[in-house]
């Protein structure tokens, strides 16, 4: 018996340094093989960003080509140009220049001259290409102080023959305004494209793709300095083969630009029919969706009553907040079917306490009434 015990430890004793080294064996084969294929990866990673490095610099070196600039208006010259644009401001605040003459974004407002035409949300069909100018006299002339103030001191420097500029767009941004990534269609614009800069400091980036909620934008192939005075030609390469776009973290101040371009003799024009139907870039992307199919027949009356307001049912509701106040087909629903409790929101013991102690509600039960009939008088 003592002997099979020894004979067995034996055999273990034999047995394990064999499988360590096993597995010595094959985890050195497995470490080297890792090790290679990281080698490889890491060696076609790092060819693939020489190669990418490479494309970057040969495109900035393109879009460089196709980029003039020059330091043409003093300090002065600024400050009369920079008020007459606010004189613009003024008028378009007073409701003066033609419908689309104005065209308002958060933080961005242009006011087209000479020549308008649709863009981003305003096209019937999306996509490069479907651009159209406005027929002629739907906005406004070029103001003779643009010509004199700025388009002049151009051609005198000769950056652009005598009677090149037939379109005028001046860009009023604020603080952390922005344009997305773009190029100017080049259907409806010749080359060079013009700009100047006034109020402040800024920079045109090259390159760079836009993503939104909240506003991000990739790294710019280049970013070009604009200051305050300066004049900026962009032609070739820079205004035919690449995006340009101004990023919002490069409006720090309020920044106007004025853009000057000559339109080409063939661009398509919308007909007046399809042009009154055109609104504001703005306005286009916050208009409602048409949710009558998405009705049942009992419904539509209400979709049809409440036109260009936001259905009470779709409001978020918070802890302080109410019913909608603003349709008279809430009231008269409720009067006809008799069941007021299919518009209550459900309200905390807090909220009701708030309502009972405000000024409007001490009247008691009938108080509730009076507001109703009044609201339905007014509409």
């Amino acid at each position: 018996m003592a002997s099979k015990n020894s004979k067995d430890d034996l055999r273990q004793q034999i047995k394990t340094p064999d499988s360590k080294r096993q597995y010595r064996k094959k985890k050195k084969y497995s470490d080297s093989s890792d090790s290679s294929d990281s080698e490889d990866n890491y060696n076609t990673r790092s060819r693939h960003d020489k190669e990418r490095e490479a494309e970057r610099k040969e495109e900035m070196r393109k879009t460089q080509t196709g980029i003039t600039q020059r330091r043409l208006f003093s300090e002065e010259q600024c400050e009369e140009i920079e008020r007459k644009i606010d004189e613009v401001v003024k008028i378009s605040n007073r409701g003066v220049y033609k419908e689309h003459t104005v065209d308002r974004a958060p933080l961005r407002n242009k006011y087209f001259f000479g020549e308008g035409y649709t863009y981003g949300s305003q096209l019937e069909k999306k996509g490069p290409g479907m651009e159209r100018l406005y027929p002629k006299g739907e906005v406004d002339e070029v103001p003779k102080w643009i010509f004199d103030l700025v388009v002049k001191p151009i051609v005198k420097a000769g950056l652009v023959p005598e009677g090149f500029v037939n379109s005028a767009v001046i860009n009023d941004y604020m603080p952390g305004g922005c344009i997305v990534s773009h190029i100017d269609p080049p259907h409806i614009f010749d080359r060079p494209i013009v700009s100047v800069s006034f109020f402040s400091d800024s920079a045109l980036s090259f390159g760079c793709k836009f993503s939104f909620r909240p506003i991000r934008t990739s790294e710019p192939v280049l970013v070009l300095p604009i200051d305050r005075g300066c004049v900026t030609l962009i032609s070739g390469y820079a205004a035919d083969n690449i995006t340009h776009c101004i990023r919002p973290q490069d409006v720090v101040k309020r920044r106007a630009v004025i853009i000057l371009r000559k339109t080409c003799d063939d661009a398509p024009r919308l007909d007046p029919v399809a042009s009154s139907r055109v609104r504001p870039a703005y306005d286009a992307r916050k208009r409602p969706r048409d949710r009558s199919s998405a009705h049942s027949s009992s419904e539509s009356h209400s979709s049809d009553s409440d036109s260009g307001h936001h259905s009470h049912r779709r409001r978020k509701r918070t802890r302080h907040s109410y019913p909608d106040t603003s349709s008279r087909f809430l009231y008269d629903r409720r009067e006809e079917n008799g069941h007021s409790h299919r518009h209550k929101s459900k309200r905390s013991h807090h909220t009701r306490r708030h309502r009972s102690e405000s000024p409007k509600h001490r009247g008691g039960s009938n108080s509730r009434s009076k507001r109703e009939v009044k609201i339905v008088e007014n509409v």
